[in-house]
């Protein structure tokens, strides 16, 4: 039997107010420990901690896929097929910009899932998706 556990992951920000604001009025995250130079939170159950760096000019690259740029690195959460519309309208009321807007892929097909990809005010990429039917999470 497999358990799903949570995972751990430390980013970059160069403005820890701005997107300490962003993660929990946003994405509505619940905001954990803290410190002068990081933050932790509640990302849809596993732990984000976004740590003060300054700023870098460096461009991150992108990968096409079905003809968009989709920039990696990237990080997200999976949620479910439900939700998924109503995370993607709260988003866009409250201003976020996509840099891919809500779409479907494979319709009708294996792994069909809906997926959207922003910035977060430090320049991390996200991606939030959802899948027709979860148990394909991984199917080939």
């Amino acid at each position: 039997m497999t358990v799903l556990c949570p995972f751990h992951i430390a980013i970059p920000v160069h403005n820890l107010e701005t997107c300490r604001a962003f993660y929990r009025d946003v994405i509505n995250c619940e905001e954990g420990r803290s410190s002068d130079t990081w933050v932790d939170f509640n990302f849809f159950g596993h732990q984000l901690v976004i740590h003060y760096q300054a700023k870098s000019n460096q461009q991150l690259p992108t990968s096409a896929v079905d003809g968009k740029s989709v920039p990696v690195p990237h990080y997200g959460v999976v949620l479910p097929w439900d939700n998924f519309h109503t995370v993607a309208e709260s988003l866009q009321q409250k201003g976020v910009s996509f840099i891919i807007k809500p779409y479907i892929r494979f319709k009708g097909a294996t792994g069909e899932q809906a997926t959207m990809f922003f910035y977060d005010p430090a320049g991390n990429a996200l991606e939030f998706k959802a899948f027709k039917d979860a148990s394909q999470l991984f199917a080939k």
